[in-house]
């Protein structure tokens, strides 16, 4: 059976091959009546594009890498999910690439990668959307780049980040309004931004009701459900005791709750905890953990996109958006009597 090619298509089709090339790689310009014959015409003639010839036809591998540096594996499968979804609608292929962000040999270690795969563009979630000197290695590089939750604020660089600060801010206000005064507060990596946004919410909400910053109520953890665990022992032995925690994320919340309970404690009636990212964690321990939603997968799919987009024809404009961290309450929090 003769192999199925795009000289093909485009013939079956009635129309030119850079109609059926645009059809394929979801390019814009094409009317939606001639996408759909051609898409038509994919699936009756059983086309399978050879990623290797598209590759070398266009100068382009057609795979997107993807950097992080994140204790949380339900934050990685959350960025995987939203940047797979945006490579297969364009036909692309997606490499996760972890790196340490601290390690001497980064800038060489990401220029090899970008030598040896042959990537198209790179997506940085944090702490590397946050670091200045990679991004600048990329410009100079000429590589395309897009930021998630990223604090720089670059003219140049595609970015889609969360309000952080505003969604700390909100979860701050609604332990206030259950009469929460002494707010315990569990800090995140010091290398990711959101860390300092998330802080600031809280802070923010603090001063705005008039209720001092207690430095001993503020314990540093990184984002891993250990350092929620040795944060949570210091707070825990506090005298007097706070009557909420907010940790600055799902798992280090998670582990306040598991040593509350192995002290007897009851949450929420003799604590109220509260995380953030409503993490997968958040929904399935009880009780059900107060949080804010941060579309980690909305943010992802869309800096992806952006930067496919972009690959494909420098754009007007580039790309910045701000999504909103959304409370959700459960029912680890509750009134302070």
């Amino acid at each position: 059976m003769k192999k199925v090619t795009i000289n093909s298509v485009a013939q079956y089709a009635g129309v030119s091959k850079k109609t059926v090339s645009r059809v394929l790689n979801n390019e814009p310009n094409v009317s939606p009546a001639t996408r759909e014959k051609v898409l038509k015409v994919f699936k009756e003639l059983d086309y399978r594009p050879n990623p290797i010839a598209r590759g070398l036809a266009r100068n382009k591998s057609f795979i997107i890498g993807c950097l992080y540096d994140n204790p949380s594996k339900s934050y990685i499968t959350r960025v995987q999910s939203g940047a797979l979804e945006a490579c297969h609608k364009h036909n692309y292929n997606l490499l996760i690439h972890p790196c340490e962000l601290r390690g001497e040999a980064l800038i060489d270690n990401i220029d090899q990668l970008l030598t040896t795969s042959r990537l198209d563009g790179l997506v940085l979630t944090p702490p590397f959307s946050d670091s200045k000197e990679l991004i600048e290695f990329l410009k100079q590089k000429q590589v395309n780049y897009a930021l998630v939750a990223s604090a720089i604020q670059d003219d140049d660089s595609i970015s889609v980040c969360s309000n952080d600060e505003q969604g700390a801010y909100e979860l701050t206000e609604h332990l206030i309004a259950l009469g929460h005064t002494d707010i315990a507060f569990i800090k995140g990596h010091p290398d990711h931004s959101a860390t300092e946004n998330r802080f600031n919410g809280y802070k923010r909400a603090l001063e705005q009701h008039k209720i001092p910053l207690q430095e001993r109520l503020v314990a540093e953890g990184n984002f891993s459900y250990h350092s929620g665990a040795d944060s949570a022992k210091a707070i825990l032995d506090l005298m007097p005791r706070p009557s909420a925690v907010f940790a600055s994320n799902d798992y280090m919340a998670a582990a306040v709750l598991k040593l509350a309970t192995q002290r007897a404690l009851r949450v929420p009636e003799d604590l109220s905890i509260a995380g953030f990212d409503n993490a997968p964690i958040a929904r399935h321990i009880w009780p059900g953990l107060t949080t804010i939603a941060q579309p980690v997968e909305e943010m992802t799919r869309q800096a992806v996109e952006q930067l496919i987009l972009q690959i494909s024809e420098p754009q007007e404009e580039v790309y910045h958006r701000v999504l909103e961290a959304r409370l959700i309450t459960r029912e680890s929090t509750a009134q302070n009597h």
